[in-house]
């Protein structure tokens, strides 16, 4: 199943939660508290594992908890209104379980993996080895996905990697005229930019570098 048939027909996938909403809603309950406590990786796997064993409610879920006037019209049209507003009810009930359950749809509709919404860093400076120091994550919404640190060419060779890993990839689609989408494009465009616009600074800052002398 996939957005467009979730979309297309809300009320056969609702039905199969209606029949079992006691015992989702005690799922929900549970996947709330472990949100709290910040467990986000367990409740990404719980998600995804009930996305395995029954799309019909995971979907049901997923797009309650979106708030989409467009659904819930929709459940009215071929159930009823009752039906609708105890949807509606888990979205203001559960509002934590917006994200994760609409980045697992993510990976099921697009052949996603752990999305990287963000990066997280800080640095400092280690002066035992005169450098200094990066410590980032990617985050998969409130996921970290792992943590690490490394000077800036370290850091800067990952960066490097996943260029190269880009530019492999759009090699690909442009060998077997594979179209790329307009957003996806236009992101991409919007992406080159800043990224040329750090490596200009950094330019500047190894060349003033390479200016300033290195104290013995």
């Amino acid at each position: 199943m996939d957005d467009g048939e979730g979309e297309a027909m809300p009320g056969a996938i609702v039905e199969a939660f209606l029949e079992r909403e006691e015992g989702v809603r005690a799922l929900l309950e549970e996947l709330e508290k472990l949100t709290i406590e910040g467990r986000h990786g367990e409740v990404r796997e719980r998600v995804r594992n009930l996305a395995d064993s029954d799309e019909s409610v995971f979907y049901t879920v997923a797009f309650s908890l979106t708030n989409s006037r467009q659904f819930f019209g929709d459940v009215e049209a071929q159930l009823d209104v009752t039906a609708a507003d105890r949807l509606r009810d888990l979205a203001e009930t559960y509002p934590t379980l917006a994200e994760p359950f609409n980045i697992v749809r993510t990976e099921r509709a697009e052949d996603r993996l752990n999305p990287v919404t963000d990066t997280s860093y800080t640095v400092t400076y280690h002066h035992g080895v005169e450098s200094p120091m990066i410590a980032y994550s990617p985050l998969s919404g409130n996921q970290q996905l792992y943590e690490s640190r490394g000077t800036p060419s370290e850091v800067l060779r990952v960066s490097t990697d996943l260029a190269a890993a880009t530019t492999d990839a759009l090699d690909v689609a442009l060998e077997n005229d594979y179209s790329v989408n307009t957003e996806e494009l236009s992101t991409l465009i919007d992406r080159r930019e800043e990224l040329e616009t750090e490596l200009s600074k950094l330019r500047d800052q190894l060349d003033e570098l390479r200016r300033t002398p290195v104290e013995e």
